[in-house]
């Protein structure tokens, strides 16, 4: 059965079959609205049920509450129509003539640059390219199994290669295979580029970036792109990592402080060996610490779920920073059954 969907405000609206997520109807129809995980995980595809009923599917309960729903929320990633609906969020306008194709590439170059994490070089055919905004993502396309996504960590004006930064996963099937098996000169599928993660460019805002982890790969080619095209917004950059050695492109980061990037390295769990002297804790609290004001900022956050969870939560409420300038990548696994 067919059904008719409407986005409110802009009044646009779309087919969408009883099958089908509300996303996946959206999309197919080229309206963009914001998503990551597709997997009822992140929440960034989160919104409003104004008119009609739903079968909201499969989820993370933590990720769309009872109280939420009860307010007529639902995640778009899931969510399938019942009858017509009207959907209220906003639509993501930048990515909506990029068409997301699925391709082959080669594995160009390995490089282990901590015990952890593997920077991955993808090369596509010869003559193809791949249009995308930093920080979008692809998925890797995998015999009877689930896609696996990965952020893009170059930015689209340095495109000769896709990058990938691969953290190991303990009982990770594919990031023990990218460790353990994985050669250069390997054949993969991939598929792309995906995501509303990247930088509002009609903004002046000033910009505040927040990584944990690997979250640094979406970030390193939405700043590589900001200063490629000589945005005059400042800018200031948190990397948040264990230990030392877990700063993989240490160097990298800092040499944007040279081109305006103020930049703050933190560590959560210094090792004595490191001889740390600078920040210790979460990274999230260390933009807490500086900012008492965040109303006239933008906050663009990535890496563990529990780290932009509570960059969302505390920097709305404790900084009043407004929630619709707050945009994330959460890397995020598939919940087990």
């Amino acid at each position: 059965m067919s059904f008719r969907a409407t986005i409110q405000p802009s009044g646009h609206n779309f087919p969408i079959e009883e099958h089908e997520t509300i996303l996946e109807a959206a999309i197919k129809h080229g309206y963009i609205l914001p998503y990551n995980c597709r997997d009822g995980v992140c929440g960034v595809c989160k919104g409003k049920i104004a008119e009609g009923r739903v079968d909201y599917g499969k989820y993370l309960a933590s990720t769309l509450t009872d109280v939420e729903k009860a307010a007529g929320m639902a995640l778009f990633c899931c969510a399938k129509p019942q009858s017509d609906l009207v959907i209220e969020c906003r639509e993501v306008n930048a990515v909506s003539d990029i068409p997301v194709r699925t391709m082959p590439c080669r594995v160009q170059k390995m490089d282990k640059l901590a015990e952890d994490v593997m920077v991955l070089q993808l090369r596509l055919p010869t003559n193809e390219r791949l249009q995308f905004l930093a920080g979008q993502y692809i998925s890797i396309l995998l015999k009877d199994q689930k896609p696996r996504s990965f952020s893009l960590a170059n930015a689209p004006h340095n495109d000769e290669f896709l990058e990938l930064h691969v953290r190991l996963i303990t009982g990770g099937a594919f990031t023990g295979h990218v460790f353990n098996e994985m050669k250069e000169r390997d054949i993969l599928r991939i598929r792309g580029p995906l995501g509303t993660f990247f930088l509002r460019e009609d903004s002046d805002k000033p910009v505040i970036f927040v990584a944990s982890g690997t979250g640094f790969a979406p970030i390193k080619a939405i700043i590589e792109h900001a200063l490629h095209i000589d945005l005059k917004r400042t800018m200031h950059f948190y990397w948040g990592v264990h230990k030392l050695a877990d700063f993989y492109m240490l160097e990298k980061a800092k040499q944007w402080e040279s081109s305006g990037v103020k930049f703050t390295p933190v560590l959560s769990e210094p090792l004595p060996s490191d001889n740390w002297q600078g920040r210790i804790g979460l990274v999230h609290q260390a933009v807490l610490d500086d900012f008492r004001d965040l109303s006239e900022y933008e906050v663009y956050a990535c890496g563990a779920p529990v780290m932009v969870e509570a960059a969302r939560r505390d920097y709305t409420v404790q900084r009043g920073l407004p929630e619709d300038a707050f945009f994330s990548d959460m890397f995020t696994f598939t919940p087990k059954e």
